[in-house]
């Protein structure tokens, strides 16, 4: 995309142009404060899939127990081991007295009812753990991959870390209460994101809405899953300690959000909280392609250069997530010291991107020479600088 920028500022060597970007399509961005709401969730942050701008946030590095949201740590370990081959989904693991004691209907806990001693296939496990939020399937699981559920959380802290999770150390595979097993809501959204992007092939199992297994039919505990609202996954969690909470994601169209939400207080308020949050994110937000990756967003003066310009190009595609009513006052500015000197290499940083609006924090991107640039022979600059001298003229 071509743009034409007027020329408002020129000081020394620091060129700049402004547009208003009034009637043009919008293309990423990072994070951007958000419009004002409220929640009673203790904590909570709402972001945009793609541009990872934060939409809301409250609480959102406190740290907390994540409850059962620890279970979509424990499954993306899964998957990562059905992606890369070394586990399928017809391998069978037992089910030890361990995992039916600790994780089974006798602690009174979250299960999928499974016997000690049977054998239990992965994908059974993984739907049980998804759709029922059974502990005892967390742990055959976890005694199956890494020899016991300890041993399996470390290796789910050291993995988290990898995948960014930095304020996350996990003690077991279910999120059952430990005064060491905490995270954060920030870190969740992204554990949520990261499974949606990694795992397009296996996402599927956190839309499904009831399992049986052993002859008992249980449901997805996930209230969004049943309003028709775009929604697709993911888990629920809730302790005495940790209130109630949810890690949920919806699609409509192209955008897609996440939504993380702790400490309720009750599960009628999870249910209305997650999809008031949702519901405001889409309706009050948008997503505004601005550059593709490639386009010409203007050209750059050159000095004593075989060409006089030079095409400023954008490295990256420019997604933007903003407030609707902040996009008419929307501008972007371009910086650089100009003229620049030759010779110029097509891919070189020249100047900067900037996109401000009413009330957002600024957001930047780099811009490169589209093309070689070649610097003139002697007589070449001689006689450029001959003309500047006389009539101020740059080439």
């Amino acid at each position: 995309m071509m743009v034409a920028f007027s020329r408002v500022f020129r000081h020394r060597r620091i060129v700049q142009f402004v547009v208003g970007l009034l009637g043009l399509i919008v293309a990423g961005m990072p994070s951007l404060p958000a419009a004002a709401t409220e929640t009673i969730s203790r904590e909570a942050i709402l972001l945009d899939m793609e541009t990872g701008a934060v939409l809301f946030e409250k609480g959102a590095d406190q740290p907390t127990m994540p409850a059962s949201l620890t279970k979509m740590m424990t499954v993306y370990m899964v998957f990562e081991r059905l992606r890369d081959g070394s586990l399928s989904l017809d391998d069978k693991f037992r089910v030890s007295e361990t995992a039916w004691r600790k994780g089974g209907a006798k602690s009174g806990s979250s299960t999928m009812f499974l016997e000690p001693g049977t054998r239990v296939g992965v994908e059974d496990l993984l739907r049980g753990v998804i759709v029922q939020s059974g502990n005892d399937a967390c742990i055959v699981l976890a005694e199956a991959l890494a020899g016991s559920e300890e041993k399996f959380a470390a290796a789910m802290t050291r993995r988290g870390q990898e995948l960014g999770l930095e304020a996350t150390t996990f003690k077991n595979a279910t999120g059952w209460p430990d005064p060491g097993h905490v995270s954060t809501v920030r870190d969740l959204a992204t554990l949520v994101k990261r499974t949606v992007e990694d795992f397009p092939q296996y996402y599927r199992y956190y839309g499904e809405k009831n399992f049986i297994y052993n002859g008992i039919r249980q449901g997805n505990r996930n209230p969004l899953l049943y309003k028709n609202m775009g929604a697709d996954g993911l888990k629920t969690g809730h302790t005495q300690e940790a209130g109630y909470g949810l890690a949920a994601s919806a699609k409509r169209g192209e955008r897609r959000l996440v939504l993380v939400v702790h400490g309720l207080p009750s599960k009628k308020a999870r249910g209305r909280e997650s999809e008031r949050l949702l519901e405001w994110g889409f309706r009050e937000f948008n997503n505004y392609a601005l550059f593709q990756a490639g386009d010409t967003v203007s050209e750059a003066e050159v000095w004593l250069g075989k060409s006089q310009t030079v095409p400023l190009v954008i490295e990256s595609g420019l997604v933007i997530t903003m407030p609707r009513k902040a996009r008419r006052k929307m501008k972007v500015a371009i910086t650089f010291e100009g003229p620049v000197p030759a010779p110029i290499a097509e891919g070189q940083p020249l100047a900067r991107l900037v996109v401000t609006a009413p009330d957002q924090e600024p957001v930047e991107a780099r811009l490169v020479a589209g093309e070689n640039v070649e610097r003139l022979g002697l007589f070449g600059r001689l006689g450029a600088v001959l003309n500047y001298i006389l009539w101020g003229v740059s080439g």
